[in-house]
């Protein structure tokens, strides 16, 4: 998609011609920013294999320098290429049209792109989520009934992104608050106190002098109170994007 933009860009095709700023976006900013920080997810594939953890730090760094430059890539190449008002949230869509990919073979690959991502990572998804249900439920020596592991727990897992997928086409609002509410929580909130609470038991169990030569550079408390802070900044602002926007309707 950023070589398919480049080129329209390229032979002067390009309709998109974006302000220099939009303060209008920014509240919904937040929770698209902490739903795109999903790339966290591959770094455990990076940081497992590395035998001497030495140079980890550069690792790790450059693989986000590497993200965010993908991410301004396709971002900047998307509002050059396409005009904003014409520009949909599902970004593969905008290449569906004839006049800016001439090959149906692609147009019709990028069109089901989406369809095709989704369809292989939402059975593990909700298999994981089946039995994340089944262990919050589990009582020590009891076992479900038959209806209840069959029927209850798949039911409950489907239903909600089912009911969604119907009563709702606003992707941009869809990944704002999911993003804020559950992405923040789990992102943020969680590994915060998580990261808190083990350096405590830490230095309870091994005392203050220990030093660990792979330490973090944001190893300082500090840290831990700005990443809830950018939590509840999240929080604060896709809440206030969504009741403005419902009070404008």
């Amino acid at each position: 998609m950023i070589l398919l933009a480049l080129v329209r860009i390229g032979h002067g095709h390009g309709d998109g011609h974006p302000p220099l700023a939009d303060l209008s976006g920014v509240r919904n900013l937040f929770g698209v920013c902490v739903y795109s920080f999903m790339c966290q997810h591959s770094l455990p594939s990076l940081v497992t294999p590395v035998s001497s953890k030495r140079h980890l730090t550069r690792l790790v760094l450059v693989d986000y320098v590497l993200i965010l430059a993908f991410y301004s890539l396709l971002s900047f190449t998307a509002i050059f290429c396409f005009r904003g008002d014409t520009l949909l949230n599902m970004y593969t869509l905008n290449f569906a049209r004839c006049d800016v990919v001439g090959v149906a073979a692609v147009r019709y690959f990028l069109g089901l792109f989406p369809v095709f991502t989704i369809s292989t990572n939402f059975p593990i998804i909700a298999v994981t989520l089946r039995n994340n249900w089944k262990t919050l439920f589990h009582r020590e020596g009891g076992t479900y009934p038959w209806v209840v592991d069959r029927v209850v727990f798949p039911t409950i897992t489907l239903l909600p992104p089912v009911l969604v997928a119907f009563c709702t086409h606003d992707l941009e609002s869809l990944v704002g608050i999911t993003g804020a509410y559950a992405g923040s929580g789990i992102q943020y909130v969680i590994p915060a106190f998580l990261v808190h609470l083990c350096r405590r038991d830490s230095r309870l169990a091994f005392g203050c002098g220990v030093q660990n030569k792979h330490h973090s550079p944001f190893r300082h408390t500090f840290w831990v109170g700005f990443v809830l802070l950018w939590a509840f900044a999240c929080f604060f602002f896709v809440t206030a994007n969504i009741v403005l926007s419902e009070t404008k309707v």
